[in-house]
């Protein structure tokens, strides 16, 4: 291992990732490369800086994660319960009779009006669709707009057969209001 100059630094950098013997290590290949050989003050950090501006590994670096469409602007509603978010609220301790550990929280965008229901974590798709129907929908009216989070219950297929059947317009997208409410 080698004390570095300040000159040298960067010939160092060059030889242990760019040379075509190594063709552009990882990061974390390229640091045990430089470690082995060599050593200056601020080594890691500088490394770091050189990998995230070489053009070619930039470039040859892919996306892992789930390509996400675009937000829909949802315009403000007009009248009461035409807008709602839809959320829940998990790892609740139990608590009433029949032992509640989540929260269905129905928020009306126009008022700004929560409801939440009792629930259960494990409950189904089909005990999630029917909770909001009996206890919200049967006093409301149906909404024209479900805004909800991408969560299974929401995107199953029962989830898509209900907002289907009702004619409703299902937006899965980050629920701002009810973050907001938390």
């Amino acid at each position: 291992m080698t004390l570095c100059r300040r000159f040298l630094i960067n010939t160092i950098l060059h030889e242990c990732h760019d040379r075509i013997y190594y063709a552009h290590l990882s990061e974390d290949k390229t640091l045990e490369k430089v470690k082995s050989c060599a050593w200056w003050s601020s080594w890691r950090k500088e490394i770091i800086g050189y990998f995230h501006t070489c053009n070619r590994c930039q470039s040859k670096t892919r996306s892992t994660g789930k390509k996400f469409g675009p937000m829909i602007h949802i315009q403000e509603p007009k009248y009461p319960w035409e807008v709602v978010h839809m959320d829940w609220v998990t790892a609740l301790p139990p608590s009433g009779d029949k032992s509640y550990n989540s929260c269905l929280v129905i928020v009306d965008r126009y008022s700004k009006t929560p409801i939440f229901l009792p629930c259960h974590k494990d409950d189904t798709a089909m005990d999630t669709a029917l909770l909001p129907w009996s206890r919200v929908i049967s006093h409301t009216g149906i909404s024209k707009n479900i805004i909800s989070d991408r969560y299974p219950k929401f995107t199953s297929a029962l989830g898509t057969l209900f907002t289907d059947c009702l004619g409703l317009s299902h937006y899965s997208q980050q629920n701002i209001t009810l973050k907001q409410l938390d």
